[in-house]
């Protein structure tokens, strides 16, 4: 174990970030009582059913007040985190690498060094142990470059065309994203060896001549000569058996022997507990990364590890395995960061798979949900920032109707709720209307001159999407002069309540302009009467009005007027 704390009471409610790919990180409270409570992983990544994070809070501990404490362990692979209450109504709470996969065999003298696991104590409600967890690992975990940066719009392609793509329709996309005001444009999935589908091609990390006649080298320097910078998917943990790397290597994938090998997405784990097998992709990987403009790669693993098993440890050392499969992705990883130290890292895996403190050493960002329909995007970014950086969180505007959901929801909204998060699109601008065209170029500037408050103030969560119809947060920059507000409504209300929302972080002296109203009130003002949120849902909607509609948004920008 990682960590163990006893508690001299059981007065707290238990809160964990939980639920499945495609509606990760979903809050979910319960009372402790006597006996064990656990949440873990046994699938070799952390997974999307339970983060690797947990709350303990007093029954009165809400957002801005009370006690709470906050447990994080740094890894990425088969986990448990548990509460015990006894009989005498203490609580012990432990927390490392699951103990049903794992075994690790120690000889004379040799030694095991445990993940390390981080805890927060606030008596200062919940943001205020969210926002000691966003510095720490803003500052303190995540590493190089990208640290400090904020992070460039980009234009990933996968939802503009999936697999169904040329070398001159991506640089037609690039070409309108680069009009817009995009930095970045991202190639995903299907640029390789035989990838036509997802049932063939992976391992195999060369540019497939059909589609890439110029390869990565080639399509690179075009999109960099656009003015725009130039990203990549890999998903190097897999192959798929229709792949020269399968058939070269066809003992270097995780099965057991004499048993049949599943797969998922038609693809198999590679064994990266063992070095040749790392060295192999490594190798690969670099290769591009050298001959190419790259500024950006999106690590995907878009499956689990089923019969686990090595070919290389003894049968009294396969409980190392999965431990050593997570240690050769660190492994991989850093040799790739110290390579290349410019590059960007996106961690993803499925979405939210493996979203954890241990990636976030490695990638400073990741992909916190393949769902990227914005109302449901609201409780997954939601319940990811309770310990999580709003810099980490991957977030785009996609196209409507969803492609997860189905659901339309205004382009406004879409953007409204990416701008809390590292932002981007992901579609084809092309497809777009010109009056579409203007709200987008609108957006991007906009994201361009608060993306430093966004992703780098101090994030604050005023209403709960999981508790109403509403939803608000804010960032407030470091020297408190701008604040940014998202405020978000899910149905909408007929004759409707008059609202306002409680703002906070605020220097109660300082006088903010409403950018929205153009109306000028003090911080005090705003955090304890509130910011007036009422629309012409409150009464009857005048004749000359746009009505509201369903999924509606909006951004308040408070700035300090200067004397």
């Amino acid at each position: 174990m990682s960590l163990s704390l006893d508690l001299p009471d059981r007065d707290y409610q238990w809160l964990q970030l939980s639920g499945c790919w495609a509606r990760e990180c979903h809050i979910r409270k319960r009372n402790l009582e006597p006996g064990t409570v656990s949440i873990g992983s046994m699938r070799g990544n952390s997974s999307h059913e339970h983060n690797p994070f947990l709350v303990l809070k007093r029954e009165n501990t809400d957002e801005y007040q009370g006690e709470a404490i906050g447990f994080s362990l740094i890894y990425s692979g088969n986990f448990r985190i548990q509460a015990e209450v006894d009989a005498h109504e203490t609580l012990r709470v432990l927390a490392g690498i699951d103990p049903e996969t794992f075994s690790w065999k120690l000889d004379c003298g040799e030694s095991f060094q445990t993940p390390e696991a981080v805890m927060v104590y606030t008596d200062q409600g919940l943001n205020h142990m969210s926002q000691t967890f966003h510095k720490l690992y803003q500052k303190r975990l995540a590493r190089g470059c990208w640290r400090d940066r904020v992070r460039p719009i980009l234009n990933n392609n996968w939802e503009a065309t999936y697999f169904d793509f040329t070398e001159e329709r991506l640089v037609e996309i690039a070409a309108k994203a680069k009009e817009c005001g995009v930095e970045l444009f991202v190639l995903d999935d299907g640029w390789f060896g035989a990838r036509s589908s997802d049932r063939a091609g992976l391992g195999d990390w060369i540019a497939n001549p059909a589609r890439l006649p110029r390869g990565i080298k080639g399509l690179s320097e075009r999109i960099e000569a656009l003015g725009l910078k130039f990203g990549l998917w890999f998903e190097p943990e897999m192959v798929n058996k229709d792949s020269d790397f399968y058939r070269a290597h066809p003992d270097w994938i995780i099965s057991t022997p004499k048993r049949s090998a599943s797969h998922g997405r038609y693809q198999y784990v590679l064994d990266f507990s063992r070095k040749e097998v790392v060295d192999a992709i490594h190798q690969q990987m670099s290769k591009i990364l050298r001959e190419s403009k790259i500024s950006y790669i999106k690590w995907d693993m878009n499956r689990s590890i089923t019969e686990c098993y090595s070919r290389v440890l003894p049968p009294d050392r396969q409980g190392e395995v999965y431990h050593r499969y997570i240690l050769g992705v660190y492994d991989l990883y850093e040799r790739l960061i110290r390579e290349f130290p410019e590059v960007l890292f996106e961690s993803c895996s499925s979405g939210g798979g493996r979203f954890d403190p241990g990636m976030l050493y490695y990638a400073p960002q990741g992909w916190a949900s393949d769902n990227s329909d914005a109302v449901e995007r609201l409780k997954i970014q939601y319940g990811t920032s309770m310990c999580y950086p709003i810099s980490s969180i991957g977030a785009h505007v996609s196209v409507t109707p969803n492609h997860q959901v189905f659901r339309n929801t205004p382009l406004h909204t879409r953007a409204n709720v990416a701008y809390f998060g590292t932002f981007g699109y992901e579609l084809d601008l092309n497809k777009l209307t010109e009056e579409e065209l203007v709200k987008v170029k609108e957006q991007i500037a906009f994201m361009k001159q608060y993306r430093e408050t966004l992703q780098f103030g101090t994030f604050y969560r005023l209403k709960s999407p999981f508790e109403g119809n509403e939803t608000v947060w804010m960032a407030v920059s470091q020297d408190q002069k701008t604040a940014v507000v998202g405020w978000y409504r899910t149905l909408n209300c007929v004759n409707a309540s008059y609202t306002r929302v409680r703002l906070d972080g605020l220097n109660p002296e300082y006088c903010y302009r409403n950018k929205n109203t153009g109306l000028c009130h003090y911080g005090d003002e705003l955090m304890h009467a509130g910011l007036i949120t009422s629309d012409d849902t409150a009464g009857q909607v005048p004749s000359d009005a746009l009505p509201p509609s369903d999924f509606e948004s909006r951004i308040y920008v408070l700035e300090v007027e200067e004397s």
